[in-house]
Parts: C-alpha cells; sequence; structure tokens
C-alpha cells in the first residue's frame, strides 16, 4: 500500500511538471504585443504646423573676425542711415561686423508676444562668431510678412583661441543661437478641423498603426468614429457633446495608448559612420568575408653636398626616396545569421569591423537579399 500511494504521488506529480512545461511553452510562443504609445506621440493634428521664418542682419562685436567685403560695409551705412548718422561705405572699415542670415521656427498656434529661439550663421568671409551680438532684425514669412523680430547675444558653443599659426577650434565658430531671442510679432490663423471632422497625420506612415488608432478611438467614442483611408492619416468625426469643446476631444484622443508597428529598417549616415538598427531587423544565414588594403606612402629628404675642395660650380641637391608598402589583411568567411536585434548585433559585433566597413557590409548584405529590412542612408 506505501508503495502504491508513493507511485501515485509520483504520477501526480509528473504530471504537475508536464502541465506546467506546457503551460510555458505556450506562453513562449505566444507572440509579445508591440509597444504601446500615445497618440500625440505618433501623429499629428491637423492644424498643428510649424512656420519657419528668415532675416538679413548684421552681428557686431567681433574682435577682429568680421567681414571683409564692401556688401557688408554698405549694410552698415544703411543701418547707420536710419539712425540719423550718414557715412560713405568707402569710409568703413569695420571688422568686427559680419552680415549673418537668421532663421527661425514658429511653434504651431504661435501668439504675438511669445519667444522663440533663433540660428544666426554668417553669409559672407567671417571667421568666427564668438561674442557676437545681432542687431534688431526683422523675420519674414514667404509672403514677406514680418512674423517676429530677433535680437541678444550670440552664442556659438564653443570657442576658438590661438594665434600666430596655431590655434583650436572647438564646435563650428560661424553659426549660433540666440536663445529666446526672438519675439513674435503677429498671430497666425489656425483651423482645428472643420467643426465636423479632424484628421490625424501619422509621423510615420504604417497601415497596422493607422489601423490601431482608429479602432482604439472606435472602441472610446463609437463604431465609425474614425477611419483610416491611408496609411499616413486618420479621419475622425467630432461627436455632438464635443461639437463646442474640440480642445476636450483633442486631448481625449492624444492621451490615448496605441500599439505602433514599425517596419525593419536600417539607417546609415556615410558622413559621420552612424549605423542605426531597427529592432525588427533580421539576417538570413549567410557567409561574410571582409578584408582591409593598405597603402603607406613615405618620403624620405635627403641631402647630397659636394665633396670639399670639389670643382667650381658644384651645388648641394635634395634627393628625395619614396617606400610604398602594401599590407592586405587575410580575409576569412565567417557566418552571419540572427532572427533578433540581439542576435543580429551579436553576429556583426563578432566581424569585428570598424563602422565604415560595416556600411558596406550591409550594403552588400541587402544586394545579396540576406538583409530583411528598408536600407536608408541619409
Amino acid at each position: 500500500m506505501a508503495f502504491l500511494g508513493m507511485t501515485m504521488r509520483l504520477e501526480r506529480k509528473g504530471k504537475i511538471i508536464f502541465i506546467s512545461l506546457l503551460a510555458w511553452l505556450l506562453l513562449a510562443a505566444v507572440p509579445l504585443p508591440a509597444r504601446a504609445e500615445r497618440i500625440k506621440d505618433i501623429a499629428q493634428f491637423q492644424g498643428m504646423t510649424e512656420n519657419q521664418v528668415v532675416g538679413y542682419g548684421l552681428a557686431v562685436g567681433l574682435d577682429g573676425s568680421g567681414d571683409t567685403g564692401n556688401a557688408t560695409m554698405e549694410a552698415i551705412a544703411n543701418v547707420l542711415e536710419r539712425m540719423g548718422l550718414t557715412v560713405s561705405p568707402s569710409d568703413i572699415r569695420a571688422k568686427d561686423t559680419a552680415a549673418v542670415m537668421v532663421t527661425a521656427t514658429l511653434p504651431p498656434f504661435p501668439k504675438a508676444g511669445m519667444k522663440i529661439d533663433v540660428t544666426v550663421s554668417a553669409l559672407a568671409d567671417a571667421k568666427n562668431l564668438q561674442g557676437g551680438t545681432l542687431l534688431l532684425t526683422p523675420l519674414h514669412g514667404p509672403d514677406g510678412t514680418i512674423y517676429a523680430l530677433a535680437q541678444g547675444p550670440i552664442s556659438i558653443g564653443g570657442f576658438v583661441g590661438g594665434g600666430g599659426g596655431t590655434s583650436v577650434t572647438k564646435n563650428h565658430p560661424t553659426a549660433g543661437r540666440v536663445p529666446q531671442g526672438g519675439i513674435i510679432q503677429k498671430t497666425l490663423p489656425f483651423t482645428l478641423g472643420n467643426g465636423r471632422t479632424i484628421k490625424l497625420f501619422l509621423d510615420d506612415p504604417d497601415f497596422s498603426t493607422a489601423w490601431g488608432i482608429a479602432q482604439r478611438i472606435n472602441r472610446d467614442f463609437g463604431p465609425g468614429c474614425a477611419t483610416a483611408p491611408d496609411p499616413a492619416s486618420v479621419e475622425v468625426n467630432i461627436p455632438a457633446i464635443y461639437a463646442g469643446n474640440i480642445v476636450d476631444f483633442v486631448s481625449l484622443i492624444g492621451g490615448m495608448d496605441v500599439a505602433t508597428d514599425t517596419p525593419a529598417s536600417v539607417v546609415i549616415n556615410e558622413r559621420t559612420g552612424t549605423v542605426i538598427i531597427g529592432q525588427n531587423v533580421s539576417i538570413s544565414p549567410c557567409a561574410i568575408a571582409h578584408g582591409n588594403l593598405t597603402i603607406e606612402i613615405k618620403t624620405r629628404y635627403g641631402v647630397s653636398q659636394p665633396a670639399p675642395f670639389g670643382p667650381k660650380g658644384s651645388q648641394t641637391v635634395v634627393v628625395p626616396k619614396t617606400t610604398v608598402n602594401v599590407h592586405e589583411q587575410k580575409a576569412r568567411l565567417m557566418e552571419t545569421s540572427g532572427s533578433s536585434l540581439g542576435q543580429v548585433v551579436s553576429a556583426l559585433n563578432a566581424l569585428g569591423v570598424t563602422p565604415r566597413d560595416l556600411i558596406a557590409i550591409l550594403q552588400a548584405l541587402k544586394a545579396a537579399g540576406a538583409l530583411h529590412a528598408t536600407l536608408k542612408i541619409i
């Protein structure tokens, strides 16, 4: 009887282990849900657009690193004339002034009196805008209307130092910003929807994401409230109870969580050697061979002098000696594959290549059909 009881307990325990293992396998087989994002973080409402403005101005107070051209001198003369002082451009020698282009972006729904940041960029041959001050500059829109005024000290976020042929430079000294240096002068009209419907424009068009946004809105406000006519937009009907208060309706929609689905992509910046690999990127099993060719050229200059008491007219001759060395690394095949981001990163790291070489490898993988992602080169 004791043996029979022990057998039944072992059998029961085995069933529990089997059921637990089966449940774990079933959970592992279920795909993980897509990441949820707020609608206002992945889409913009119709009417929430930015506007760009531009102006021509002068930066003064430079330490001798300004412009030397006649156009800047004429601009200085015009500024002085508006202040009641008449000066000929030919009489001006101002190396502490530079002609600059001033650009800014007006936020959605701009109001008169709001402050914005402006960007200042040298237009002529100024070497450095460090320590400069932007004079009052009107900023125009495409229609020629003045929408903002800009003025203030310029911050280049770096410095230039040294002299006498030796100098050090940090960041880009011929472009800077004036934080909160622009003041909006005119309120732009805007329309948030047409009173009956409002549209959402996705930052990254995708069929699944657009459909998910429409379904999420319909879940809270009823079937047929939202439709997705294309992967880039979602059209929403404004309920009657929010007809006079569209701000509340937009606020509710913007705070909703939606599961997003982004396509697999690899972004490459060849100028900086930057490579960004998306989460859904995968690589089919393949073999990669990559080697480097290095050519080193050295030139040494030797001096041949005439012997003492040599023939008259003998001269010292500089004789160059050039040495060329070629080094080519032996390439070996590396098996590479991966179905998840971690596996892809591990496989590429195993190659032990530089970012520049990695760009060439990714392009070759895409050409061979082994890289399952959209390759974007910026």
